[in-house]
């Protein structure tokens, strides 16, 4: 279980004698092997809480708990970060190895590397490939190791929907054989509502939750099927600004 409580997240700006808020009072929990999807617009601090939860930023006001202890008690999360992160001088392989806990995972990376459709870029380097494989190896590291939690900034955002809608698949059989407790960052409402069992609208800087939606829709589902359009279409209704983290007074 995740219980998250900031009270403020700021950065100093650049002349060093005044703060920016990014997030104010936020407050959420997830229960284990939840998968909750984080919408808000760009700036509310998304980025920032899922650095916070990772213990790359300790920097902030408020409490963290991941099953009752700090993030830096436990153990590390499976991350994919907005740009990949590959290790330039590393292979494919070598780039999934490096995170590797269990000296008995080279099958599952071969199994891996076949499902995201690397197979036969496992001694290229990152450099040999496109923006969209990039991203699929970095999937790949993430989720290699089975984590408890898994952490994901928009980790699909310019893949072509085909592989996008693989991929997605893939995370959610991921997911669901390791009962993960995933935090996934996306601009994709649909998207977030074919993922997740719950999304958290985040406001416009200073962010804070402003609505907590559980989405009903049974599993398996369709990522581009009648359910999750007509849910979206549902919730851009009742709250047309809902994408620009404004919802109506009666849904708080």
């Amino acid at each position: 279980m995740i219980e998250v409580d900031i009270s403020e997240k700021s950065y100093r700006r650049h002349d060093h004698q005044t703060k920016l808020k990014v997030l104010s009072n936020l407050r959420f929990v997830a229960q284990s092997g939840e998968f909750c999807c984080i919408v808000g617009p760009s700036g509310c601090g998304k980025t920032s809480l899922l650095n916070m939860i990772s213990d790359l930023d300790d920097d902030f006001s408020g409490s963290i708990r991941i099953d009752k202890a700090t993030p830096a008690a436990g153990s590390p999360p499976g991350y994919m970060f907005q740009t990949p992160r590959l290790m330039p001088w590393l292979t494919v392989r070598e780039n999934i190895d490096l995170v590797c806990v269990a000296e008995n995972l080279a099958c599952r990376v071969d199994e891996l590397l076949h499902e995201t459709g690397l197979q036969d870029f496992a001694d290229a380097y990152p450099v040999q490939l496109s923006g969209g494989m990039r991203r699929r190896v970095a999937l790949t590291r993430a989720i290699i190791n089975e984590p408890a939690l898994l952490l994901l900034d928009e980790p699909f955002l310019s893949l072509d929907s085909p592989v996008a809608n693989h991929l997605r698949r893939l995370l959610i059989e991921v997911w669901e054989r390791r009962a993960s407790t995933v935090l996934f960052v996306t601009h994709d409402l649909r998207e977030a509502l074919y993922l997740a069992d719950r999304v958290l609208f985040v406001s416009s800087s200073p962010g804070t939750i402003v609505l907590d939606h559980r989405v009903e829709i049974p599993r398996p589902r369709i990522a581009e099927g009648e359910a999750v359009e007509m849910l979206r279409l549902e919730l851009l209704k009742n709250n047309p600004q809902l994408l620009s983290g404004l919802v109506e007074s009666s849904d708080r």
